[in-house]
């Protein structure tokens, strides 16, 4: 897979793809990241990416212009291009699985008050929203989605039941809680299934588990 990611803050990418499993990924052959800055494609002297909004308004707007010079250079017939707003629909595992079958993906990073919409009428397959708050810029949000995705490619992780076992995977259950040596910490002890070796109460106690966490922290997936 190739990510191409347009933002006007690539410093902000640059960290979380540059340590890790996202780097080994990229060290592996498994994925190609090319984090770029958009002013790169704007032509005035002063690289201009924002104007006014027309009708008046608050903020600024996205400039089409160097999005659309962008997106056609890297764009592939293969590509899929989708923005970081929070107009976009909610990102969640489902489409992080389906988009981690895509050869090419260009994520457009939204800033200021959003982008000129021809961009997303003429450029943009999908408006994604990692959640419903506002962030200062989709640099962050770029990264969360390109995380998500690159995990789920055959190879990236050590183990791959890992993703299968995540919450939200198999089932839209959270997942059950996990502890690791030693069996017992300032008076707090593993629970004894977990040490006992019997697999078959060891997956019950998860399931359990599970759906209890999940009935806690997250009661609309139970819902659902």
């Amino acid at each position: 897979m190739r990510l191409d990611i347009l933002t006007l803050f690539p410093a902000i990418c640059e960290g979380p793809f540059g340590a890790s499993m996202m780097k080994r990924a990229q060290e592996a052959g498994l994925v190609e990241v090319r984090i770029h800055n958009l002013r790169d494609w704007a032509t005035d002297r002063h690289r201009t990416t924002d104007d006014l909004p027309f009708g008046g308004g608050q903020g600024m707007v996205m400039k089409p212009e160097p999005i659309f010079v962008a997106v056609e250079e890297l764009r592939r017939p293969e590509s899929r291009v989708l923005l970081m707003t929070p107009q976009g629909t909610k990102f969640d595992q489902a489409a992080a699985r389906r988009l981690a079958t895509s050869p090419h993906l260009i994520l457009i990073c939204g800033h200021y008050e959003g982008v000129d919409h021809r961009v997303v009428e003429a450029l943009v397959d999908e408006e994604i929203s990692i959640g419903d708050y506002i962030l200062t810029n989709g640099a962050l949000a770029a990264a969360v989605v390109g995380d998500a995705i690159i995990r789920l490619i055959p190879g990236v992780l050590g183990d791959e039941n890992s993703a299968a076992d995540d919450s939200f995977s198999a089932t839209a259950l959270l997942e059950a809680p996990q502890y690791t040596r030693p069996a017992e910490f300032r008076g707090r002890r593993v629970p004894d299934v977990l040490l006992s070796g019997n697999h078959a109460a060891i997956a019950k106690w998860r399931a359990e588990q599970s759906r209890e966490r999940t009935n806690l922290n997250r009661p609309d997936l139970l819902a659902e």
